[in-house]
């Protein structure tokens, strides 16, 4: 490994199961979109991993939903810090947004994201926490409240625990990932341009 191999993070891609064993658990996560002006927006959003789909909900009347209406194009982040003894690192997944109001969409999702890991908190499903859930699924259906369904376009990932294993000269050639164009192409170049490249 060269003094310069640290900086190719592109080549420690989540495996797929790890990267639904994250969205899974994480249940919560930062939601981002693009304002009229070209200004790129996010908030800390609870959310349902689903169907192979991300899943969030708001008021109709909140900024978000003009703008998705306007464009939907849209990411979603995800740290693996969220999720004690889960997969260390984090997801970033460009999507496109479909925006939800109709009770079929209601129905599911509500239960989900009150009884999920955001409205556990991490916990068991106690008698409590059933009661909790509960007042919180009522809290959640109002006339106004729609369902933002997020469809992944590209993945970019981080397997934290993959670049330490190879940092120490333990991870397995056939773990590594193909380096992505920023460490293939533009990274030499930098490199080379700051004076750092190999002869």
């Amino acid at each position: 490994m060269s003094s310069n191999d640290h900086e190719q993070v592109s080549i420690y891609p989540f495996s797929e199961e790890r990267r639904e064993e994250l969205l899974s658990k994480a249940g919560e996560c930062v939601f981002n979109w693009t304002t009229k002006d070209g200004w790129a927006v996010g908030v800390v959003h609870a959310f349902v991993w689903h169907d192979g789909r991300a899943w969030i909900t708001c008021g109709v009347h909140r900024h978000r939903v003009s703008a998705l209406r306007r464009d939907p194009r849209c990411s979603l982040v995800v740290s693996g810090t969220t999720v004690p003894k889960g997969p260390n690192g984090s997801i970033t997944m460009k999507g496109r947004a479909i925006i939800h109001d109709d009770e079929e969409t209601r129905r599911w999702f509500y239960p989900a994201l009150a009884r999920g890991p955001y409205g556990r908190r991490g916990g068991e499903m106690t008698p409590e926490a059933e009661e909790a859930a509960t007042a919180f699924e009522a809290r959640l259906d109002s006339p106004l409240r729609i369902i933002i369904e997020i469809v992944p376009v590209k993945w970019i990932t981080l397997d934290s625990d993959k670049m330490a294993k190879d940092t120490i000269g333990q991870l397995p050639d056939e773990e590594r990932g193909p380096p992505l164009d920023s460490d293939a192409r533009r990274l030499p170049e930098e490199l080379k341009r700051r004076g750092m490249g190999s002869e």
